[in-house]
């Protein structure tokens, strides 16, 4: 049995890098460490607990995991830091030697910080807490919005797919999921705190079931039969995960939104097979034009890596025609990143770092010129926003069933609602569309 008294009055701040399942479990410490009475700093408090939740996805979340560690020990002199997440799981013990760090956990302790944190008397060095990759098996629930309006639930965790540029699978561990009756209760319980809208996050989320036997088809329509929750999204769902049936129950279903985020990585064959990617742009094309066909409204992320090794000139051309072409509202750019152990560094061919920069920017324009046509195509329009907090004095945003982000003046008592609005014109930074309550 823990002993909770020593938590009562403490102070704790949370920083977190990464993905948005990052997001979530650090939200479920928060809510953890809240219940044995630790309450979240104010701003400019001293902290008696540092919780760090650290990326490794590139070279550049690894380098600003340890200038957040040595940023929060400055600011918080004497608290107990503690580093979990990615970068904890493959390198803790490079995390214990920073100064500062009392505490590092990995993947499979994450879920049970409160067994770890003993009396919260600082360390000389580090103590490292880890489980080998191939020993992780815990799935730790997580449905959370901390200050958020929206909550995120975590399905799935961990990943089989070993792409040769990704590290994932070595900090997260392989494919596991919770049982489809226990989400359905978490998301019962989000309705209950007043909840409207549930982000489902994982790592391979169309992968759900590994462990139990369901679907991700099962889920979703389990999920939709949840009262009180207005809106679902699905987080990153592979292209050749996302089947058929799953768009067309999307595109019927009242409760999931038309939006999706796939991942592309590559518009360009021969580099997607040097990626160990499972599909083809044949495959990814056929996809897009599904959901448009049944959804022309619907709101397309895609995530795309550039200079990755073997992506020769030519190859960038033909990817770039390739996802030019695409039906897709955003596209996430990603500058590929050498990662230790990834079999990406047996391929030969490498883009210099100056050319990597020039094709992220080439595509970054891209996208800003399908985004910026895809809201302009619904100016004019009514639609129904669910606002979101905001600070006191700034404009409220929130986002339409398809995630148009929408600016209005700011109003408390929006928060958390869904209101009915005509979207107007862009805003000063062209970011949003002005939105006028009907």
């Amino acid at each position: 049995m823990i002993d909770t008294t020593i938590f009562q009055d403490k102070v704790a701040v949370y920083y977190t890098l990464g993905c948005k399942l990052n997001f979530a479990e650090t939200s479920s410490i928060g809510k953890t460490l809240k219940e044995a009475g630790v309450r979240t700093a104010r701003k400019g408090e001293k902290a008696d607990i540092c919780v760090i939740n650290t990326c490794s996805v590139t070279e550049m979340a690894d380098k600003k995991c340890r200038q957040a560690i040595h940023r929060l020990s400055r600011q918080h002199p004497g608290a107990f830091i503690v580093v979990t997440g990615c970068y904890a799981q493959l390198k803790p013990g490079q995390v214990a030697e920073i100064e500062g760090v009392d505490l590092v956990l990995g993947a499979e302790q994450k879920g049970e910080l409160m067994n770890y944190l003993g009396n919260l008397e600082k360390h000389a060095h580090g103590e490292a807490v880890v489980t080998a990759t191939k020993d992780i098996r815990t799935f730790s629930p997580s449905c959370s919005r901390g200050d958020r309006t929206r909550y995120f639930l975590k399905v799935q965790d961990g990943c089989d797919y070993f792409c040769s540029y990704c590290t994932i699978p070595f900090a997260r561990g392989r494919s596991r999921n919770g049982k489809i009756e226990d989400l359905v209760a978490q998301a019962r319980q989000a309705a209950a705190e007043g909840g409207k809208e549930i982000v489902l996050t994982g790592v391979n989320i169309g992968d759900f079931g590994k462990t139990t036997g369901e679907t991700f088809f099962d889920l979703v329509k389990a999920l939709d039969e949840v009262e009180g929750i207005e809106r679902y999204r699905i987080s990153s769902i592979e292209p050749n995960l996302l089947t058929d049936e799953i768009i067309e129950y999307v595109a019927r279903s009242r409760r999931f939104m038309p939006h999706f985020h796939i991942p592309l990585q590559s518009g360009c064959d021969e580099v997607l097979k040097l990626m160990r990617r499972r599909y083809d742009t044949a495959l990814f094309a056929s996809k897009v034009a599904k959901i448009k066909s049944l959804m022309p409204d619907a709101f397309i992320g895609v995530d795309v890596i550039v200079g990755t090794r073997g992506e020769t000139p030519e190859y960038f051309e033909r990817a770039y025609e390739f996802i030019k072409g695409l039906d897709v509202t955003q596209l996430h750019v990603f500058s590929y990143s050498e990662r230790p152990g990834t079999q990406a560094l047996k391929i030969d061919y490498v883009v210099p770092a100056t050319e990597k920069h020039a094709r992220s920017q080439r595509l970054l324009e891209l996208s800003d010129e399908k985004t910026k046509a895809f809201y302009a195509r619904h100016i004019g329009q009514e639609a129904e926003v669910l606002m979101e907090k905001s600070k006191a004095g700034a404009p409220m945003h929130g986002f339409t069933k398809n995630y148009i982000r929408v600016e209005l003046t700011h109003d408390d008592k929006l928060d958390n609602h869904l209101v009915k609005v005509r979207l107007g014109d862009f805003n000063e930074d062209e970011t949003a569309l002005k939105g006028t309550i009907l």
